[in-house]
């Protein structure tokens, strides 16, 4: 029976890896790198910050380092994003679909807290969630599943009664590696790219609450 709705944040509340790529891009361009896009998309889409400059630096960053070149490139994010901040189709109304039926409703983030605060305070949405995790509550990142069983305590709810929107290869991996349902968004990955999911939307007007309780009958 579903229990509870969790949403990975960026490519799935918003589509926001447009200007992630601006702010790494202005970020690397400070050090004289300049990924392409195709780089990106490999590297950078649905990876942890760890794992991104680690690859585009060319040597582990980890620890005070990883912190301070963090909050550089995310500081750079939010102001770029700040006045763009935009749902993706339908997400609100579906949202409220959600609400509507009582069902508990949680993020589940790789990006850092603040990240997420800018977002949910712009859509006005934090309210609405029961539980928000984000890079900080965690000490392993997706595809390890800790996120996601994290959001299951919280939200008082078995892992097999939960249902996760993701957008990535590793937030689908620790989707499922959680034993929750996975509904594939469409919004920076082809379903051929993703691991198998339950379903896949390009944006939530293709979506419905009685299509995603038939999941669990």
């Amino acid at each position: 029976m579903l229990q509870a709705v969790i949403f990975d944040m960026d490519g799935v509340i918003c589509h926001t890896n447009p200007f992630h790529s601006l702010a790494f891009k202005q970020f690397f361009a400070k050090r004289n790198l300049t990924p392409s896009e195709e780089d990106f998309r490999l590297h950078m889409y649905g990876k942890n910050n760890g794992y991104i400059l680690s690859h585009f630096l060319g040597r582990t960053i980890q620890g005070l380092e990883l912190e301070e070149l963090e909050f550089e490139k995310e500081s750079l994010f939010r102001e770029i994003y700040k006045t763009e901040v935009n749902p993706i189709s339908g997400y609100l109304d579906f949202l409220n679909q959600l609400k509507g039926d009582n069902l508990s409703i949680g993020v589940a983030t790789s990006a850092p807290r603040a990240n997420l605060d800018l977002i949910l305070d712009s859509l006005a949405v934090k309210s609405e969630m029961i539980s928000l995790l984000a890079s900080e509550d965690v000490s392993k990142h997706k595809p390890d599943p800790e996120v996601y069983l994290k959001s299951a305590f919280n939200l008082k709810v078995n892992p097999a009664n939960c249902l996760v929107f993701e957008d990535s290869f590793s937030g689908v991996s620790a989707g499922l590696k959680a034993g929750m349902k996975v509904v594939g968004v469409l919004s920076t990955h082809s379903k051929s790219e993703l691991p198998p999911c339950e379903f896949y939307i390009n944006d939530y007007t293709e979506l419905n609450i009685d299509q995603i309780k038939q999941l669990f009958i």
